[in-house]
């Protein structure tokens, strides 16, 4: 099976498309779905998403499998001979691997009937600007209401054969941050003239970064991250508009709203001290991943009854709207290593391939456990 798992996954890595544009990718998972057994397979799609079920032949619960399909605006730079055909776009955050193993572990489910009903839910745009709230909003899920649910996201830090979870926060809440400056423009010799927006925003970026210190309790983590910064033209003119974009981060999710409260205070503040307009923009907001004890638990025994090594995860900062359907349903995500020198969402992330065979070993020994 490796060797086709391999196939699978190089063919996807060609193949990146953004949230809710994933068309090729869901023709690609369709037309592999249906050469499958489909005595007790029964398929539904989603906007670009697709959902599979697999009938059980006891069914007394429903377990759900949860893998995101979309890639990322990033140019590809690993040089691989199946990398990105798609100019701009990149498998940067393994989801070509994650679809690899789904679909592996949906292949077993088909071809040998599990005791427990199954669904396998691809679902589109988890890198933005966000699948998971939508779908489970959509009722979708409802005639198949899983009991549970579970979903892996790869860790290049971690060595091939190891997977790591923790009972509770394993993801941060996210907000994305787009704040907009206008000012009025001008000759670089005439400053009193203007209203400058390079100033503004500059000013801006470093008064954000009193908020978590001085007004979340220490103990909270939260992170507020600018990581774009654009402004002007041309050296001697006065920029008449900024724009600022970033991320906040927090562990707990009511800090969220209250970082997002003292931005909004300083931007009026600031509208008044520097004469200028502001405008924000959150984007798209990710719940936390919370992670329920007694599914970890369940997951770390079955884990130990095949060739794969636990190790116990720390929270992360990190992102995924996954959290959305854990909000709803009791589950957990686990981290599975693919030891790559670069990292999640780089342009030469480079997983290894071995990987696959522990990821669908991983997850059929979760779904078929006693």
């Amino acid at each position: 099976m490796r060797e086709d798992l391999i196939k699978i996954r190089r063919d996807l890595h060609k193949i990146p498309e953004l949230g809710f544009q994933e068309e090729k990718t869901q023709s690609y998972l369709l037309d592999y779905i249906h050469q499958l057994p489909q005595d007790n397979v029964t398929i539904k799609t989603w906007k670009t998403g697709i959902i599979v079920k697999v009938t059980g032949s006891v069914g007394t619960k429903t377990i759900a499998y949860r893998t995101d399909i979309d890639g990322l605006p990033i140019t590809e730079a690993t040089g691989l001979a199946f990398q990105s055909e798609h100019e701009g776009r990149m498998h940067a955050c393994g989801h070509d691997l994650h679809m690899t193993i789904a679909l592996g572990a949906l292949t077993a489910c088909a071809k040998n009937q599990p005791e427990q009903n199954i669904v396998f839910i691809f679902q589109p745009a988890e890198e933005g600007p966000g699948g998971a709230l939508p779908l489970m909003q959509s009722g979708i899920l409802k005639e198949w209401q899983p009991d549970e649910i579970f979903a892996l996201h790869i860790a290049p830090e971690l060595p091939v054969g190891t997977v790591s979870s923790r009972a509770g926060l394993l993801f941060a809440n996210t907000s994305e941050l787009f704040i907009d400056f206008k000012g009025k423009g001008g000759h670089a010799a005439y400053p009193h003239l203007t209203r400058d927006m390079v100033v503004a925003a500059s000013t801006f970026v470093t008064n954000m970064q009193g908020i978590v210190s001085r007004n979340l309790d220490p103990l909270q983590s939260a992170v507020i991250t600018i990581g774009k910064m654009e402004s002007g033209f041309v050296q001697n003119t006065i920029a008449e508009t900024a724009r600022l974009e970033g991320t906040i981060r927090t562990m707990d999710p009511d800090a969220i709203a209250v970082v997002k409260q003292h931005i909004e205070q300083q931007a009026k503040g600031f509208e008044i001290s520097h004469n200028c307009d502001i405008s924000i923009d959150y984007g798209s907001n990710y719940y936390q991943v919370f992670n329920d004890e007694g599914k970890v638990e369940a997951f770390r025994s079955a884990i130990s009854t095949t060739s794969l090594t636990y190790k116990e995860a720390a929270p992360a900062m990190t992102g995924e709207d996954f959290g959305y359907m854990l909000k709803e349903i009791p589950g957990f995500m686990f981290w599975l290593g693919v030891d790559s020198p670069y990292g999640l969402h780089h342009s030469k992330l480079a997983p290894d391939e071995k990987a696959l065979t522990y990821g669908v070993e991983a997850v059929l020994s979760y779904m078929n456990r006693a």
